[in-house]
């Protein structure tokens, strides 16, 4: 049985960060940059897209993760949840492409996303962007990387001139308490929003309430792992492997203005 020691962790990050690549692969056929994508597209519910490439991607990582670690629950946006995952000390989670509506749309912010989480939070985090070319790494106590480089976050004391990106409501709330901030686009994927953070392109994420699981858990540990944190507003860390896989309202930003962040948004 795998541990979660650094030492088993990146044993098997080189297997993982291999699978995030060829699913990223399979996926780019059927992607086309400023166009609609050529891949059959249907809906779940009212508004959620689904293409072909989420379904072929989440069977090959379903089959190739589950290889690496046969040991390991399963929880993906495209799988048919498993109540058995509960059960299990380790859980995969994955979303075979965060951002399904930009890329059917020919927008370039969709990736990737793979984490292994033990016992509610994760120890290893993938996020491949096959259009940026750039993959993010993160493994639990070892840091956090972009392209082989490592990721750390500038720990600032005060967010004068903050690069804020999230849904217009939660951005309005943090202006009015913080003063003015530099808008910029909310990133359709929200596992890039908040990797975006990580890396220092983005000083706070905002995120609505009713994440997935599947859309936050990699990101979690590469911001975490770069010297960010992602919580609630009321400042909790989010637990994963939960029956509900949903989570409230979350702020994304540097360790040491995240208590400054999360005052601004409980007003």
């Amino acid at each position: 049985m795998l541990s979660s020691s650094p030492q088993s962790i990146a044993a098997l990050a080189p297997a993982v960060r291999d699978a995030a690549r060829r699913a990223g692969e399979l996926a780019l056929p059927y992607y086309r940059a400023g166009a609609q994508t050529a891949a059959r597209l249907w809906y779940k519910g009212q508004s959620s897209p689904v293409t072909e490439a989420d379904i072929a991607l989440d069977v090959f990582l379903k089959e190739h993760l589950s290889g690496l670690f046969p040991q390991a629950g399963w929880l993906s946006e495209e799988t048919a949840d498993d109540p058995s995952r509960l059960d299990q000390s380790y859980v995969w989670i994955v979303d075979p492409i965060d951002g399904t509506r930009a890329f059917a749309s020919g927008l370039s912010d969709w990736a990737v996303s793979i984490a292994l989480v033990k016992d509610g939070r994760p120890v290893l985090g993938i996020l491949h962007a096959p259009v940026h070319e750039r993959l993010y790494e993160a493994r639990i106590g070892e840091g956090a990387w972009c392209n082989g480089e490592r990721l750390a976050l500038a720990q600032v004391d005060d967010f004068s001139r903050a690069r804020v990106a999230g849904p217009k409501p939660l951005v309005d709330r943090f202006e009015r308490r913080m003063g003015p901030v530099e808008r910029l686009p909310k990133v359709p994927s929200l596992a890039l929003r908040l990797a975006r953070v990580a890396d220092g392109a983005i000083d706070v994420g905002l995120v609505s309430a009713n994440a997935q699981d599947w859309d936050i858990a990699a990101a979690d540990l590469i911001l975490q792992e770069a010297g960010g944190r992602l919580t609630g507003f009321d400042g909790s860390t989010p637990i994963y492997n939960r029956p509900q896989p949903s989570h409230d309202e979350m702020i994304a930003v540097a360790s040491r203005l995240h208590p400054r962040a999360i005052g601004a948004m409980r007003a």
